[in-house]
């Protein structure tokens, strides 16, 4: 089987933006040989100042993952410091290639001016350099493809093209992965801006029935709409957003009452408030289950890792020899 790698930074609770990635790595577990990693150390390039929560968050996102349905017994589930071939390996690509690599690479701007407007310096070598260790982090496991969004291409693209500088100047060890471009559900959040736990406008996957009523009912509808008969425009509307994914065999039905004025937004919310929480519930249980089994996600990280570094190892040795150290 073809090896995928793919990975989160352990910053918080996950929201149902992340829904559709972790179902989409439920369904390439069975086609594929995962390595799918809790990436602490990516963590740090903009939270290095507040590093007391990443131990907690990893074992709270694992468990995230093994209720959405990641099965440790098809998947190497890890953390990424417990596998120092990730360090070794970036080291060792650091040494060859060019600064200007990296300068170039598009989010690097965007987000030193985006924590600088919240007063926070983020350029340091590691933040540089983060693109790197992501290359390292697909070329240990000399993974064939990545999981990713159009926005991540560009990272994508840098790592083939460390893969190919590699290759060139000692010998072919690494693969290009490819890039398997997944349908990802871009939900907004409930006051219909980016959504980010930064912004308080995220639903957690885990949302209680009480924290998932007050997400509903603070969402975002048509502002030209003031009376419930008023006919409304399902495109400006949040709910109506959520609509699309969440209750694709109503939508169409929706949509046409929303624009004679046939149906308020109350029940609308509370229809969607009802979608929901048939697809959340299985999983908080799921959850509350996993969670109650003391030391398990620790057992499955200690495995994976065990696991993982089987495979990098493997790697490294045949870096090694390539360079001749």
């Amino acid at each position: 089987m073809e090896r995928i790698l793919s990975g989160m930074r352990p910053t918080g609770r996950l929201h149902i933006g992340h829904l559709s990635v972790l179902e989409n790595w439920r369904r390439l577990q069975n086609q594929y040989r995962c390595f799918f990693f809790v990436a602490d150390w990516h963590a740090l390039t903009t939270s290095f100042e507040e590093t007391g929560g990443i131990k907690k968050n990893t074992v709270e996102m694992v468990a995230d993952w093994l209720a959405v349905g990641l099965d440790p017994e098809k998947s190497v589930i890890f953390t990424q410091s417990d596998v120092i071939e990730h360090a070794e390996l970036h080291l060792m690509l650091s040494m060859i290639i060019p600064l200007s690599w990296l300068e170039r690479v598009p989010t690097y701007k965007d987000q030193v001016q985006q924590f600088k407007d919240q007063g926070k310096d983020i350029m340091t070598y590691g933040f540089l350099g983060y693109p790197l260790l992501q290359a390292a982090d697909i070329l240990i496991y000399r993974a064939n493809a990545v999981p990713v969004g159009e926005d991540q291409l560009p990272h994508l693209e840098l790592c083939r093209e460390v893969a190919r500088r590699f290759n060139f100047m000692y010998s072919s060890v690494f693969p290009e992965p490819k890039a398997l471009l997944a349908k990802i559900s871009l939900l907004p959040g409930v006051d219909n801006r980016k959504m980010s736990k930064s912004y308080s406008n995220d639903i957690g996957i885990f949302a209680d029935p009480e924290d998932l009523t007050r997400s509903v009912n603070s969402m975002i509808t048509d502002p030209a709409r003031i009376r419930k008969n008023d006919p409304g425009h399902p495109e400006v509307c949040v709910v109506h957003k959520y609509h699309t994914i969440y209750s694709l065999d109503k939508v169409s039905g929706l949509e046409e009452e929303c624009r004679k004025g046939g149906i308020g937004c109350v029940a609308c919310k509370k229809m969607l408030h009802a979608s929901l929480d048939s697809i959340l519930y299985p999983l908080r249980e799921k959850r509350k289950e996993i969670m109650s089994r003391q030391g398990y996600v620790q057992e499955i990280l200690s495995d994976g890792a065990q696991r993982a570094r089987a495979v990098a190892k493997e790697t490294m040795k045949m870096v090694r020899e390539a360079i001749k150290l």
